[in-house]
């Protein structure tokens, strides 16, 4: 079966993916782009499109943000370029042939699963940072994105109590959202440092050049604090409690030890890069110590290392929507000069005020990165019983006492203990893997390195391999 030929091929459709693909059309492109969701809008406008038209009231509490998004993903539904959801990518070859599978019931089997790409723009957007405490895997305890899902996928909103733990403007979003659908939250425990404030306010005038940002963050907290939420500061510890489900949150504050009753616990310490298709393509990587991950290494174009692979949007650096957007028009713009379909200066003269407004958006990234900076005893577990990889039921004390022997890097850690080798392929425990390996070694991160990642880049059954071909 021959090989369908794209000029481009996008990987993902959110803000980034959506824009490319927008811009990319413009100069003539022939485009597909590939996402593995139902509906266009990534993780950040999940569901979109059935928001506005079906639940048009919750999606007008959702915000102005949401509104501007829904006439970027009619300008790339209506843009031409061809788009398959519900598809995993599962293996990019180096001749920039594309390998996928369905994961959704409703797809045409017959369609191809094979694409040929000149330029393969990587847009898969960024993951949470997973924050291990003890009793992290009692049912009862979740991710504050996956409550975020359920609710703009199927509306659906926990009962009981909720308790919040952690840090970050996704933090607060998600805690107001749950108030506004009557959620009641018990307590928010707040992990970030009491002077970080302190620490951020060489980049506030910076800031203020995106005055929104500011506005909205304090409205959060305003909400929060007028609707009666107990807002805990100083938290040094956090436990989750209960026998077969949580029924209970232990936590150590500046004020002593306390404990809340609750139903839920939902855990955020911000978001990082999804990188693993950028490092199975083994592109250049860098350490970004003020959020402590990595991030592939990109030009001012957003090109990596590898030719014929370019990045846009929050896999690049987390930077949210806006810039994201921003970032897949350049990206777009890059691959026409790249393919002869724009020159040099008509690409640089299109690029001229994508990049004055990028530079905008961006003013403000290095107070809030500053602000919420990754906390090293929320990423390093004291708890040596508290588990890491959960998919192996690997703890810290195993992953500590193995570095003790002489396991030196996360892939000598995984060929003996089975760290990262489980359904998740370290997508859960990968960053906190290097994080306990570079503490044992009292070395930094950048140095310890990242797991090798392999293809299949997502977990594929034999059945679906032998249907691709």
């Amino acid at each position: 079966m021959q090989v369908p030929e794209y000029d481009l091929i996008i990987i993902g459709s959110g803000p980034a993916g959506m824009a490319a693909a927008v811009t990319s059309r413009g100069q003539g492109l022939k485009v597909l782009v590939l996402d593995e969701q139902p509906t266009a809008g990534g993780q950040i406008y999940r569901n979109i499109e059935h928001l506005e038209l079906h639940r048009n009231p919750e999606f007008k509490k959702l915000g102005r943000d949401y509104s501007e998004a829904s006439g970027l993903v009619k300008r790339f539904k209506n843009c031409g370029a061809d788009y398959l959801s519900g598809m995993t990518v599962w293996q990019i070859e180096k001749e920039l042939v594309v390998r996928v599978v369905h994961n959704s019931p409703g797809q045409d089997k017959k369609s191809p699963l094979s694409f040929k790409a000149k330029k393969i723009l990587i847009a898969v957007g960024a993951m949470e940072r997973p924050m291990p405490i003890p009793g992290w895997t009692l049912p009862g305890v979740m991710a504050c994105t996956a409550v975020d899902v359920l609710y703009k996928s199927a509306g659906i909103v926990p009962k009981g109590t909720v308790v919040l733990a952690g840090a970050g403007p996704l933090l607060l979003l998600i805690a107001t959202r749950l108030l506004d659908a009557g959620v009641k939250i018990s307590a928010l425990l707040n992990t970030n440092p009491q002077n970080a404030l302190l620490k951020a306010l060489p980049h506030l005038p910076s800031a203020l050049r995106t005055p929104e940002y500011l506005v909205k963050g304090a409205g959060m907290l305003l909400k929060l604090r007028t609707s009666g939420v107990p807002i805990h500061f100083g938290i040094r510890s956090i436990e989750a409690q209960g026998k077969e489900n949580l029924n209970r949150v232990r936590f150590v504050s500046s004020k002593g030890t306390q404990t809340v009753d609750a139903d839920l616990l939902l855990l955020h310490q911000g978001v990082v890069p999804n990188v693993q298709i950028t490092r199975l393509l083994g592109c250049e990587h860098q350490w970004y110590e003020s959020q402590r991950y990595w991030e592939p290494v990109l030009d001012e174009w957003g090109n990596t290392s590898v030719p014929g692979i370019a990045v846009a949007g929050d896999c690049g650096r987390v930077s949210g929507s806006k810039v994201s957007e921003l970032s897949g028009h350049i990206a777009a713009l890059e691959t026409a000069r790249a393919l002869g379909a724009l020159s040099e200066s008509k690409r640089d003269e299109q690029a001229s005020s994508i990049r004055a407004e990028l530079k905008k958006q961006q003013a403000s990234r290095p107070f809030l990165d500053t602000l919420f900076e990754p906390q090293k005893s929320w990423i390093v577990p004291e708890d040596e019983a508290t588990m890491v990889c959960r998919c192996e039921e690997v703890d810290v004390g195993e992953i500590r006492n193995t570095v003790r022997l002489g396991a030196h890097s996360p892939d000598r850690v995984k060929a003996m203990i089975r760290s990262g080798m489980g359904f998740c392929q370290g997508r859960m425990c990968a960053l906190t893997l290097s994080e306990i390996i570079a503490d044992e070694l009292k070395i930094s991160p950048a140095d310890v390195g990242y797991l090798r990642v392999r293809s299949p880049i997502k977990p594929v059954t034999l059945g679906q391999l032998v249907s691709s071909e």
